[in-house]
């Protein structure tokens, strides 16, 4: 059996309203525990936390992830992006509607959600429909994926 990689994710202070908006939006998806802070008078490193999140672990179709609520240190970049492979234009259409929260983030299938996380929403078959110069070009010219717009581009 394969090691599992379960992708961590930092969230300021709305772990656990962005747990259940993603459980909302994918299929089979749930959340599977969620750990408060405790007390502040307990540790003066919760100072300011008690009742956020240090540790929801949460399931999307079958993916396992890690949540928490780290504070303002840390935020989501393009660097890393989360890739939905759909299997056809219903699909990502769906899906975009569902997380894209930030239009001027947006391109050749890439979108960012009211999170600050970056997605990627594409056809299951992107590497297939990709056979040549007017399919990049058709590509770098869009915002959500079309597919048909990608086998006319052919």
């Amino acid at each position: 059996m394969p090691t599992p990689i379960v992708p961590c994710l930092w969230f300021d202070d709305c772990a656990e309203e962005a747990m259940e908006f993603y459980c909302s939006v994918f299929p089979d998806s749930r959340i599977v525990s969620i750990e408060k802070y405790p007390d502040a008078s307990l540790d003066e490193h919760f100072e300011g936390m008690e009742g956020k999140v240090l540790s929801g672990v949460f399931e999307l179709d079958g993916n396992r992830f890690i949540c928490l609520d780290g504070g303002p240190v840390f935020t989501f970049n393009e660097a890393i992006s989360l890739t939905v492979e759909c299997a056809d234009q219903a699909e990502i259409d769906r899906y975009w509607t569902a997380l894209s929260a930030s239009p001027e983030h947006e391109q050749c299938g890439w979108l960012k959600d009211r999170y600050g996380v970056s997605w990627q929403i594409v056809p299951r078959n992107l590497g297939e429909l990709m056979t040549g110069e007017g399919q990049i070009k058709a590509l770098m010219g869009m915002k959500k994926i079309v597919i048909d717009d990608l086998v006319t581009a052919g």
